[in-house]
């Protein structure tokens, strides 16, 4: 009977056409990341951890409690989460404090960017971007005089804090979002525009300062610098796609996955698809991609109030932010940056966080019966 009642609460939620399609998509997209993820993974989970299926058990836990966070936020009226605006925002700048001190989490390829929880890991810059969502969604909700300054101080403050870890592709992200949110909130943009030259210099500033990320910009400028060596990543990629050819090789076919290509199974799992499934494959993959945008898009335009309004765009910005810098990397149309493919890439954080914002998309849609 409970059972019943739950089948019945959830079909309920979704009754419209246009929620029906946006809570479908994102869990279609998990179950072709949850094969390509298997793919990419099971040779080295085999040898490094002695079970093919570890990285694919645990996907399967964050997919199912992403469900369940999808269900709950497309229930929970979003103009709620105004006031958990600021809660979420001190919390997010505790966790990520936290994760920089010594001794609380231990260093991951020389990066702090990890809270080790009850066996699983959170990844606190990935809850910062929802953080940041509802802060300035609820902040631009009303007009301000001079408020740049402000904003330019929060974003700076938090990009410090994610630098300190390191991690510049969630840094450029959240910049990214933030940018958009300011610009779609309808704010003065002379000085936003004043900005941009500190903008790039910082940026620069940062590629300088680190002789990581200065090869691995020297890379997207020449792929063939140094292929052995910090180019490899980049080569290794350019392999996998290229040997796709129109149709791929075929599924479990990838001969990239035998530890030729790092980071298979989560940045780089559009290679593997592009490997495995060919052009074909990897365009259905973008195709769903821009079907989702669209839908958001449409939730957008539809919503009445500014609050829902700048928590859609700012749904539709961040997953068009992350596909468009993931995708790109493939392509070296810009430097790997080590950001994930939203649904598709391993990663529980990104996963649980881009649920929860599809959920109240899905939310902000019904109430305009979308």
């Amino acid at each position: 009977m409970k059972k019943r009642k739950i089948l019945k609460s959830t079909i309920s939620f979704v009754s419209n056409r246009l929620s029906r399609t946006l809570f479908i998509m994102p869990i279609v997209l998990t179950i072709a990341g949850l094969f390509f993820i298997f793919e990419a993974s099971s040779v080295s989970a085999f040898r490094q951890l002695g079970d093919s299926f570890y990285f694919l058990k645990r996907q399967l836990v964050f997919f199912v409690v992403g469900i369940g966070l999808m269900v709950f936020f497309s229930k929970l009226n979003y103009k709620k989460l105004y006031n958990l605006a600021i809660p979420a925002l001190f919390i997010s700048i505790v966790s990520l404090i936290l994760v920089i001190i010594p001794h609380i989490t231990d260093p991951v390829s020389g990066a702090r960017r990890w809270i080790s929880i009850a066996g699983f890991t959170f990844q606190p810059s990935e809850f910062t971007k929802l953080a940041m969502i509802l802060y300035l969604s609820s902040w631009f909700v009303k007009k301000e005089r001079e408020r740049f300054i402000s904003f330019a101080a929060l974003m700076i403050f938090i990009i410090l804090l994610i630098m300190g870890q390191p991690d510049l592709g969630t840094a450029t992200i959240i910049v990214l979002l933030s940018v958009c949110m300011y610009i779609l909130s309808g704010e003065d943009m002379k000085y936003l525009f004043a900005s941009v030259p500190f903008g790039i210099a910082g940026l620069f500033f940062l590629i300088k300062t680190s002789e990581y990320r200065t090869k691995r910009f020297l890379t997207f400028l020449n792929p063939n610098l140094d292929i052995q060596g910090i180019s490899y990543h980049l080569n290794q990629i350019l392999i996998s796609l290229s040997a796709g050819g129109l149709v791929g090789r075929g599924f479990s076919e990838s001969r990239q996955k035998y530890q030729f290509l790092p980071e298979a199974h989560t940045d780089s799992i559009f290679a593997i698809i592009g490997e495995e499934a060919g052009f074909i494959g990897g365009v259905t993959v973008i195709i769903a991609y821009m079907y989702l945008l669209y839908l958001l898009y449409k939730v957008v335009r539809a919503c009445p109030d500014r609050f829902g309004q700048l928590l859609s765009a700012a749904v539709f910005a961040l997953l068009a932010l992350q596909v468009a810098i993931n995708l790109s990397g493939m392509v070296n149309l810009l430097p790997l940056t080590g950001v994930p493919l939203p649904f598709i890439s391993y990663g529980g954080s990104n996963l649980l966080v881009m649920y929860i914002l599809m959920g109240v998309a899905i939310n902000i849609g019904r109430r305009n019966n979308l």
